[in-house]
């Protein structure tokens, strides 16, 4: 019998291969070019006219629409249906792509980044939706494996084709070859894409959406502000609470809601609950490395945007290969064992870099980060099919758009983190450091001034002159030396997430084994009674 309906499930998933390729190919791009714009920055800045300060705003004005239509996704996919909004999301992301080509200032390349977030904001939660539409609770880790290889092989690609892109052509090559990728996409859909669900002509909760806006976006750009300004900066701090106080209004009006835009009461589910903590310390824990390991890479040890991208690219195949693979996994083994072997890889090798100094070899972090991106591949998708999985069909986009609207937020929150920490550490080992380069030292003061002889005898220098260039040496090795201290001790925050991880990552279970175990309940209730238990209700009965 079993044998029978995996049989039928997969037949059933085969007449939706189409439709799945045209989902993974529009989400793909869509996450692609997100990750694409890091390295261009500078470039755009030098082009443009701009500082650092505001060529941000591409990145940060992308993630507020990007945090505003997620948690409206759930309405928007009830209300017209995946196909219109499939092609809406798509038409609108390749326009802006295109916009931001051809862009020729700052306003125009801002503009054309707005419009190609709308659709990147409804394409993420959408195409999670239609897949767990798709597979079934017994065959779902499958098909959320496929989900994997958008969401983490492109994030994972990126630095390498942009570095490599920007290296042999211009920036504008990377938004120019998506535009025709994008227009491919759209006409496939055309002829392929079919509603799975009929829309619902439901009204616009406007209450909600107010809250939620001003919610998600303020607390969004508040903690995303803190990693550059501090989270005592007076504008952080106003932005924050005005989004938290937004926030905890929209979650009081949806819970009195009869029918609620984003509904809260996925959290009933206990499952769904705890595999969303553990989604939001593994997004802490992804972004510490994304963020940090350029920062060692390129600033601090002088390697070029394309050897920093070319670095990660083995994890990256390593995460294309192993994605589908842990999904197959789950279906056959449940998320604990997966979590607790994945989270136990990632805190060992997370540990491991916490041990960077600036003689380390790229060989040796290549091979680190290659294991920690096979240790994230094989936990990252059971983890959020795990908790899918007890959500009833009528919940999943709902389940969808809370689950990415939380990894949304605890990215900001976890890059601000690290941001925060790094830098204050860094100040820390560096106050230390020029605390022992005293003048009343003996040991110091000889040192010195052996080094500024020799700087004066290789250069040809007057003492004056070698010791101004001695203490710039110190001052900048200083610094240097406080830098890598500062990401070693990110890194040991980052293994402490881990640790919490795996904690956590005890108590989960299979929920398709309680479905199970209810469904043989539920059998035995009905079953037939005795004869003679039959013949004495009858009687009764007619009394």
């Amino acid at each position: 019998m079993a044998t029978q309906t995996a049989s039928a499930d997969n037949q059933g998933i085969r007449q939706h291969i189409p439709l799945l390729i045209v989902l993974m190919l529009g989400l793909f791009i869509a996450i692609l070019n997100q990750t694409l714009l890091a390295v261009a920055m500078p470039h755009m800045m030098t082009e443009f006219g701009v500082g650092a300060a505001t060529i941000q705003w591409l990145t940060t004005g992308y993630m507020l629409v990007n945090g505003v239509l997620i948690p409206l996704s759930a309405y928007l996919i009830e209300r017209f249906g995946s196909r219109a909004l499939f092609l809406v999301a798509m038409c609108s992301f390749t326009l802006g792509t295109l916009i931001c080509g051809v862009a020729t200032n700052f306003s125009v390349m801002l503009t054309g980044r707005l419009i190609q977030a709308v659709g990147g904001g409804i394409l993420q939660p959408l195409v999670m939706t239609l897949i767990l539409y798709i597979f079934p609770p017994e065959i779902r880790g499958k098909g959320m494996g496929i989900f994997g290889l958008a969401m983490m092989f492109a994030p994972a690609v990126g630095p390498t084709l942009s570095g490599w892109m920007i290296q042999n052509y211009s920036w504008r090559a990377m938004f120019y070859a998506m535009v025709p990728l994008g227009v491919m996409v759209i006409l496939i859909a055309l002829f392929t894409l079919r509603n799975l669900t009929t829309p619902k002509k439901i009204k616009l909760d406007v209450y909600g959406t107010l809250f939620s806006l001003v919610g998600v976006s303020f607390l969004l750009y508040g903690v995303s502000e803190a990693g550059k300004n501090g989270w005592t900066d007076p504008i952080v701090l106003t932005t924050v609470i005005i989004g938290i106080i937004g926030i905890i209004a929209f979650i009081i009006q949806q819970l009195s809601s009869s029918n609620p835009m984003l509904d809260f009461r996925v959290f009933k589910y206990d499952m769904f609950s705890l595999t969303n903590v553990i989604s939001a310390i593994l997004m802490v824990i992804m972004f510490a490395g994304m963020f940090l390991l350029p920062i060692y890479l390129q600033t601090l040890r002088g390697f070029t945007p394309y050897e920093a991208g070319l670095l990660m690219l083995p994890g990256a195949l390593v995460m294309l290969v192993m994605s589908p693979i842990s999904g197959i996994l789950f279906d056959k083994v449940g998320p604990r064992p997966l979590a607790l072997i994945g989270l136990i890889i990632t805190a060992v090798t997370t540990y491991q870099f916490t041990r960077l100094n600036i003689h380390t070899s790229y060989e040796h972090i290549l091979a680190l980060y290659m294991v920690r991106s096979f240790g994230m591949s094989i936990l990252m998708m059971p983890i959020m099919t795990a908790g899918m999985n007890q959500l009833p069909k009528h919940l999943n986009s709902h389940g969808t758009a809370m689950s990415n609207t939380l990894r949304q937020v605890a990215g900001s929150i976890g890059t601000s983190l690290v941001t925060t920490i790094y830098t204050s550490r860094t100040t820390f080992h560096a106050a230390g450091m020029s605390d022992q380069m005293v003048t009343s030292d003996p040991n110091f003061m000889q040192s010195f001034q052996s080094f500024v002889q020799s700087i004066a005898q290789a250069g040809h220098m007057t003492l004056d002159q070698a010791r101004q260039y001695a203490m710039s040496v110190l001052a900048g090795q200083t610094q240097l030396h406080a830098n890598v201290l500062g990401i070693n001790d990110a890194f040991y925050w980052a293994t402490a997430f881990c640790i919490a991880g795996i904690l956590l990552s005890l108590f989960l279970r299979d929920v398709r084994k309680d479905k199970v175990h209810t469904a043989e309940i539920t059998k035995k209730e009905v079953l037939p009674l005795p004869a003679a238990t039959q013949h004495t209700r009858v009687g009764t009965d007619y009394s």
